[in-house]
């Protein structure tokens, strides 16, 4: 008969005597079960000690968070934290530098624990870090312990970071501004002033006034750091007023930081890991953002300046082309039709529509100056047609800017689970208008290929945004290979992508296959549940949210073999391959899950925060709920992923799976087994005379690889 569920059992470990095994009552209060421990031990003063895991984190047990505990987990009589808390603090004074360096240790690795930094603090201990740092006094290990734990303190929240002193901001700024620092002490002043600017707009215009972008690009060399430096970076373009961003951007392509991004680290000697793909993504973000304000920009038709624009992407498409009599220029009204422009009478009219606005007629200005044969070949050619199959220039770039706005996302805040950064936008100063140049050569291409008219306009800019989409999705490393990828995705080949991608509904809808997909469809979606619990079962690593600081903040999650428990817990960094077991500290019976949220029902979609709130975090959340009454929290690092997670434990608890992921898989593997039933049907040798009624067709047993 299995124990009550408010009984734990539980090892309990002390140095130099034999473990405890007891049965935890959870109805208990924490104090009488420490004094009981104690006793055991024949120790005194039960007050003066607490529980801790023994494995992973090693945080202490609380009254909130004894919850926590599952059967079988291993547990440790320590000091309590207050005792622990003053015992280190003193250490920490201490003369002795042997023992002040192994108490600054400690405290290091006590720090990440909630329950010890709260008493730590409550005894001025954060403080008298501060100080330390401020002195200047403290240098190597020391130092570097130091830093990380009062970075690991001030993570927890409990105290504001707009109670830094000047001082403190100058002393860690000049770490980052020396030339020779240990790499150690670099990473974690970088670390606080990244949270500072995020945590402070004080703190921001104090760390902006300290350090100079010049000295963070130049750490860009150093492989150790370069993540840090590009987080710092981040976090001072994400804080300057909008205002003044275009002035900072500005700096930071006077300081090539571009071409050091692109040497050192796209192309460096080591590929590129998560967390710089995620400030790579960050960055690329943040510059797009700076198109917002042209995207948002209406153009004035009676603004002169403006209207000079349009005046000058007619002279370059028309200069010296005159009427046969050579007597007059050709009919301004004539020119902006062959222009393709929707109001030819007045041109400026068609820029009035947000977005995307005043950046539309940008990119059209672009193409014409810099690209000034293309330009002319786009409009010459089509503006000569009589067949009506010309493409209209000027309403293909408007509507091509506004599709790439979408497709990048200009103007959103950066999503905290994203690594999708494009490297050929690192490869040129001007990448969002040679971006532009290359896709507008798509459109007209396309546009000739569908033999399109103007009732074919939404068509061709449908089959346009699916060619850019596709090609995008393999990341080509530089704008040339994404020419080279896109002119292989012509008309023709979106076409048969589409036909190979989907069944065609025409060949599956009479009774007899109707009644034959009916058959089918169980055996194989439980073929794709198969696949998803086994999935669960190599497991996956995701990444903690909520934390601004996103260095070394990983953990793994897998189901065990036998479906029967999911294993979790923090890692160090991202892993390689699967993690063991016994690697992974806590766990939950599946039979105590009670169900699976998903988006803004999840409770840590719940806060609100700007990059949580974000539209692609919200799509990426789910929590499991389980006894008692506790929530896992997860955000898939991709959409795959996050199908493959909510498909796995809706499975685990009975429920239908109903992801896209899943609809597709269904397709797909329907479509496959429909046609090798067919396919023997059709071998079949009819005799002359009626045979016996026959049974039913023997499934075809296959597995499909996922990738």
């Amino acid at each position: 008969m299995p124990p009550p569920s408010d009984i734990v059992k539980v090892a309990i470990e002390w140095p130099g005597a034999n473990a405890q095994f007891i049965e935890i009552d959870q109805k208990k209060p924490l104090a009488s079960i420490i004094r009981e421990v104690c006793d055991g031990w024949s120790l005194s003063g039960s007050e003066q000690f607490a529980l801790r895991y023994a494995d992973g984190p090693q945080l202490y047990i609380t009254e909130q968070s004894r919850s926590e505990m599952k059967i079988g987990c291993i547990l440790r009589l320590a000091i309590s934290p207050m005792r622990a808390a003053r015992q280190l603090l003193e250490r920490i004074q201490s003369h002795g530098i042997d023992a002040r360096l192994e108490a600054l240790k400690e405290l290091a690795k006590l720090s990440a624990d909630p329950t010890f930094a709260t008493e730590f603090i409550n005894i001025e201990g954060l403080a008298t870090l501060a100080r330390l740092v401020e002195s200047g006094t403290h240098f190597g290990e020391m130092l570097a312990f130091t830093l990380t734990a009062f970075l690991e303190l001030m993570d927890h929240g409990i105290v504001s970071w707009d109670l830094v002193s000047v001082s403190f901001i100058k002393q860690i700024a000049c770490y980052v501004n020396q030339p020779m620092v240990d790499v150690s002490i670099l990473q974690r002043s970088l670390a606080i002033l990244e949270s500072m600017v995020l945590n402070s707009h004080s703190l921001y215009q104090r760390v902006a006034q300290e350090i100079t972008v010049a000295q963070l690009i130049a750490h860009l060399s150093n492989q150790e750091i370069q993540t840090y430096a590009i987080a710092l970076i981040n976090a001072l373009f994400l804080k300057t007023p909008e205002d003044r961003r275009q002035e900072m951007a500005s700096t930071l392509a006077q300081k090539h930081l571009r071409g050091i991004i692109l040497n050192h680290i796209i192309r460096g000697n080591r590929p590129v890991k998560a967390e710089m793909a995620h400030q790579l993504y960050v960055l690329q973000v943040l510059t797009f953002n700076l198109l917002e304000e042209r995207m948002m920009t209406k153009m004035d038709p009676n603004d002169q300046t403006q209207r000079e624009i349009i005046i000058e992407l007619r002279r370059i498409a028309f200069e010296g082309d005159s009427d046969p009599g050579g007597t007059e220029k050709r009919k301004a009204t004539k020119d902006y039709k062959m222009l393709g422009f929707t109001n030819p009478m007045n041109p400026a009219m068609d820029f009035t529509q947000t977005p995307p606005g005043m950046l539309a007629l940008d990119n059209m200005l672009y193409l014409a100056k810099l690209h000034q044969d293309t330009y002319i070949r786009i409009v010459l050619e089509n503006s000569s047609r009589e067949d009506k199959h010309e493409c209209p220039f000027g309403r293909c770039a408007i509507e091509l800017t506004r599709m790439l706005c979408d497709l990048l996302q200009v103007g959103e805040l950066p999503n905290e689970g994203c690594n999708d950064f494009h490297p050929m936008f690192f490869t040129h100063e001007r990448a969002w208008e040679e971006f532009f140049c290359v896709c507008i050569q798509l459109l007209n291409k396309t546009w000739k290929e569908m033999r399109a008219t103007a009732e074919d306009f939404n068509k061709v800019m449908t089959v346009v945004r699916e060619q850019i989409t596709r090609a995008l999705a393999i990341h080509p490393p530089t704008l040339e290979q994404l020419r080279v990828k896109l002119r292989t995705l012509s008309y023709a080949e979106i076409l048969r992508l589409r036909q190979s991608e989907r069944m065609t509904q025409d060949d599956f809808q009479s009774p007899p296959i109707i009644e034959l997909r009916e058959r089918i469809q169980p055996e194989i979606l439980e073929l794709i549940k198969q696949q998803r619990l086994n999935r669960l079962c190599e497991g996956s690593c995701f990444r903690k949210l909520g934390n601004r600081r996103r260095q070394e903040k990983f953990w793994f999650c897998r189901l065990s073999l036998n479906h029967k428990v999911l294993h979790y817990g923090d890692l160090d960094e991202s892993p390689q391959g699967e993690v063991a077991f016994e690697l992974l500290s806590d766990k939950i019976p599946v039979s105590d899950m009670k169900a699976v949220l998903t988006g803004k029902d999840c409770p840590h979609m719940k806060e609100k925060s700007a990059l949580k709130q974000n539209k692609e975090v919200l799509e990426l959340a789910f929590s499991i709920l389980y006894d008692p009454d506790e929530a896992l929290n997860f955000v898939a690092p991709n959409k795959y992923e996050y199908c493959i997670w909510t498909d796995g434990l809706s499975a685990l608890l009975g429920k239908e799976l109903s992801s896209d992921l899943t609809r597709s898989d269904l397709d797909t593997l329907m479509s496959m087994e429909m046609k090798l039933r067919l396919l023997d049907l059709e071998n079949i040798t009819i005799p002359e005379a009626p045979p016996p009624v026959p049974k039913e067709p023997s499934t075809y047993n296959f597995t499909y690889n996922y990738g």
